[in-house]
């Protein structure tokens, strides 16, 4: 039975994962649903062998996996922002960086991690998975028992100490994926653990089109997301780095919630919470559009 606590979306597979938009032919759709499941697979053999390598190289070849995934499933992807590269202002306590974005589709993962690879934040199920799960624990991913509300502040500390260690910890505090169309609250729990490490919160949004075929949300089995993923003919993928925010002295996670989702939903990007700073790089934004980041 599901707390009634828990974050849930307004959004169904009925009413969201609709207008997919041109469909590629259907044995396009095959090719690349067993190219796609292919690279996921020679991922899995080779997470043993990547763990061992230090964090810089195996963020590399992360990236260049999850590059592989989108690419597969036909997904071209425009990147918008700081460059990944660049030097990522930080915090003057912590030199981690709390990634927070909208969460769509399972292409979210991958989508971020092409980009921005880090330790994810993912729900205790995973852990549980046969192969999947214990590939995730073994790469770096902090679980979190979303039914069970004691267990948060252990949680909290733990991506509190994944931050100070210097480690990218990259959530999605709405706890539920939306359709894109609309979007949930940030839950504050995970700004806890950057106030607590001093470490910057880095906003990003993610968006689809169409936004029909990308969409995962409620009941929607996986099988059939894959499928209208593999047959749709042009689906795209935006991820857009926002400037990050960083923390004033009178910061709490309320508020630190609220401008990243304020950020996230460019509703109000120049009117930051008055106690968090949007620390702006002095250059301009730059913007690529490839079919996967390079």
């Amino acid at each position: 039975m599901t707390s009634a606590w828990l974050p849930t979306a307004t959004c169904t597979p009925e009413a969201c994962a609709t207008g997919a938009g041109p469909a590629a032919g259907a044995a396009r759709a095959v090719l690349r649903l067993t190219a796609g499941t292919a690279v996921v697979a020679a991922g899995i053999l080779l997470a043993p062998a990547a763990a061992l390598l230090g964090t810089r190289p195996r963020h590399r070849l992360t990236a260049s996996w999850c590059r592989a995934v989108l690419r597969a499933f036909g997904v071209r992807v425009t990147v918008v922002g700081a460059p990944p590269g660049r030097p990522v202002p930080r915090a003057a306590a912590g030199p981690g960086e709390l990634v927070v974005a909208n969460h769509v589709s399972w292409l979210d993962i991958p989508l971020i991690a092409a980009v921005l690879p880090g330790r994810m934040l993912a729900k205790s199920e995973i852990r549980r998975w046969p192969v999947l799960g214990p590939v995730a624990a073994r790469g770096g991913t902090l679980f979190v028992e979303r039914d069970r509300l004691r267990t948060l502040p252990g949680t909290v500390a733990a991506m509190s100490g994944a931050l100070r260690a210097g480690s990218r910890v990259v959530v999605f505090p709405e706890g539920s994926t939306w359709c894109g169309r609309g979007q949930g609250r940030f839950r504050p729990a995970a700004f806890q653990a950057a106030l607590d490490a001093g470490a910057v919160v880095r906003p990003v949004r993610l968006s689809y089109g169409p936004t029909g075929a990308a969409a995962f949300v409620g009941d929607d089995p996986l099988a059939l997301s894959l499928w209208r993923v593999a047959t749709a003919a042009r689906l795209t993928a935006e991820i857009r780095l926002l400037p990050p925010l960083v923390p004033g002295p009178r910061t709490d996670r309320r508020a630190l919630a609220r401008s990243a989702q304020l950020a996230v939903a460019r509703l109000s990007a120049n009117r930051p919470s008055p106690s968090v700073h949007q620390c702006v790089n002095s250059s301009p934004a730059d913007a690529s559009s490839v079919r996967t980041p390079s």
